[in-house]
């Protein structure tokens, strides 16, 4: 299984708020939609000054997969949308180790 995980900062303008009704509400059933993606999860930060508003994890059979899936119109239209919502959107990819659970 391929892990990405994507960290991104609301635009200054955006308060807390709109970020979170954007991300949940608009983008997610948006992102839900990727070909291939077998699992979705976003995180809402709670600190006072968070690294980042927002971290989504996405979970693809492999890299590939990911990469087909944001070649395709409706990927394209994901990324678009991510782009001009946020200031900074950090791809990061991992190997997850389960520890517990």
């Amino acid at each position: 299984m391929f892990k990405a995980m994507i960290l991104l900062t609301k635009k200054p303008e955006m308060t807390a708020e709109e970020f979170r009704h954007w991300l949940l509400d608009e983008h997610a059933p948006l992102a839900a939609t990727l070909p291939g993606l077998r699992g979705l999860t976003y995180n809402i930060a709670q600190s006072a000054e968070p690294v980042a508003d927002g971290i989504a994890e996405l979970w693809f059979d492999t890299e590939q997969a990911f990469v087909d899936a944001y070649a395709t119109e409706i990927g394209k239209s994901v990324a678009a949308d991510s782009l001009s919502h946020v200031a900074a959107r950090v791809r990061v990819f991992v190997a997850e180790r389960v520890v517990v659970g």
